[in-house]
């Protein structure tokens, strides 16, 4: 029986910049503070120590990992902490050399040394964490963790990341690979969002369904306007300047408007010529990124740092395509993308640490083809095709961040994935599924293939490609 991956597995509301190296260190702290807790050692504990292993050693500042840590470890929760808080309780961890551990006993904590930074990688994973709690009677607790791409977090007891040994559901409609998905839509003549809500219902109920759903587009949404609205320079040291807000400013002109919503009907009322679309798409997605670069809050889709494809393309759907288009499309994107995410995960790997780029960018340009082709009437045979499509021309993208930092080149790589996702809709729209010549569960194939014969240099750790082309002097 397969592992079941729900739509909110793949789409996590969480905090920048990094799926893999800000929330997962942050989740995989929280899952040490259960550990101690379910113990009865938390009371115990006299001092912390996290060993970051690998990737999250050689981009971890660039990522934030020792903030996420740090902030997972005082008992916050990512997904709902006031973003403009984390800097206090960094400070306040910093410069008292305490933290409070799980929000209940505080404990000496000097980051500059509990947080050690080792460039030797685990066997099991590229990003490998280790937490050590010293106790009062000097005896000691440790725990390993792997953060495997998209927030997900597993312990270094599964032995193969493609071994699925803990059954957490039992859909109805049970999906390994895309050929099964499609079988599915034949035998039960539905359509894939129909497919993928059967399964999340035997999980929850609609109304949660629901609710969630939204929350997860009003975040989106939140973010592009945030990000939209935000001008100056990101931190990092890069001195990038924010683009969201001039491109903005040129686009939307003396519009009238008050929250995302009304700014959202504001940008129907736009020029819809193709110079003016195509911006919009790529400011949609500076946006989110810009966002999520500066530790902003934004929804894994599947991951930060592809965080902006998602909704720029969603986003050009309500502005552009459809008009009248509201929650029952939202939700039918939202979980056609959420399905063909899962199936990547199942197959390959979503995370940049052990597939370069194409597990990220590439990934969600296929989430987002995907979903676009159903709401422009395509068959499941069509979807597929259009994620196929999608993945096919990010093959081989690497992932070489400039000082480790979420922003050259990743921020724009997400204009490109929209875009080639729009591209890809089209495409297979206007082709006959009889006439495909590479179903997706080849490229899904090729492309794990890919990863793992690419030089670890391109696989985030910041030892190749443009992160060593260029320096953080040129910029």
């Amino acid at each position: 029986m397969e592992e079941c991956i729900s739509v909110f597995d793949m789409l996590k509301i969480g905090v920048g910049p990094s799926s893999s190296h800000t929330l997962g260190p942050w989740r995989a702290a929280e899952r040490f503070l259960e550990e101690l807790k379910n113990e009865s050692i938390l009371d115990q504990v006299k001092r912390v120590k996290v060993d970051l292993y690998g990737s999250l050693s050689l981009t971890g500042k660039g990522h934030a990992t020792d903030l996420s840590v740090m902030l997972g470890l005082s008992g916050q929760d990512p997904e709902y902490i006031p973003v403009e808080n984390i800097a206090g309780i960094v400070k306040t961890i910093e410069d008292t050399n305490e933290i409070n551990l799980a929000n209940e006993y505080k404990i000496p904590f000097y980051f500059l040394q509990d947080i050690v930074f080792n460039k030797d990688f685990l066997p099991f994973h590229a990003n490998g964490l280790k937490f050590t709690a010293y106790k009062n009677d000097d005896s000691e607790y440790e725990s390993t963790f792997y953060s495997i791409g998209g927030g997900f977090v597993v312990k270094e007891e599964r032995e193969n990341a493609k071994i699925k040994e803990v059954i957490k559901c039992a859909f109805p409609f049970p999906i390994q690979n895309a050929v099964e998905l499609l079988n599915y839509t034949v035998s039960e003549n539905k359509s894939i969002s129909e497919i993928v809500y059967e399964n999340e219902k035997s999980m929850r109920s609609e109304e949660v369904i629901h609710s969630e759903l939204m929350r997860i587009w009003n975040t989106m949404l939140e973010c592009m306007y945030i990000g939209c609205h935000s001008e100056g320079i990101l931190p990092g040291g890069l001195h990038v300047r924010r683009r969201a807000f001039d491109m903005h400013q040129n686009l939307i002109g003396l519009s009238n408007y008050t929250d995302p919503q009304s700014w959202l009907e504001e940008i129907r009322k736009t020029e819809v010529k193709f110079r003016q679309i195509l911006k919009w798409v790529s400011c949609f997605a500076l946006a989110v990124n810009e966002v999520n670069a500066s530790l902003g809050r934004v929804v894994t889709a599947p991951t930060n740092g592809s965080a902006g494809v998602i909704p720029a393309v969603l986003m050009y759907y309500m502005v552009i395509e459809n008009h009248d288009a509201g929650e029952k499309e939202i939700k039918q994107f939202l979980m056609v993308a959420g399905e063909i995410g899962s199936i990547f995960k199942k197959g390959s790997t979503i995370s940049a640490a052990m597939g370069g780029c194409q597990a990220e960018i590439g990934v969600s340009s296929s989430m987002a083809a995907a979903a676009l082709c159903e709401l422009m009437g395509g068959t499941p045979a069509q979807v597929l095709m259009a994620a196929e499509i999608a993945m096919e021309h990010h093959l081989g993208l690497t992932c070489d961040p400039i000082g480790g930092l979420v922003q050259i080149p990743c921020i724009e790589r997400n204009t490109m994935g929209a875009i080639k996702a729009i591209n890809a809709a089209e495409l297979a729209l206007e082709t006959d599924s009889k006439n495909a010549k590479v179903p997706l569960d080849k490229v899904i194939d090729t492309m794990w293939q890919t990863a793992k014969d690419m030089n670890s240099k391109y696989k985030e750790t910041s030892e190749g490609g443009l992160a060593i082309a260029v320096n953080m002097a040129d910029c």
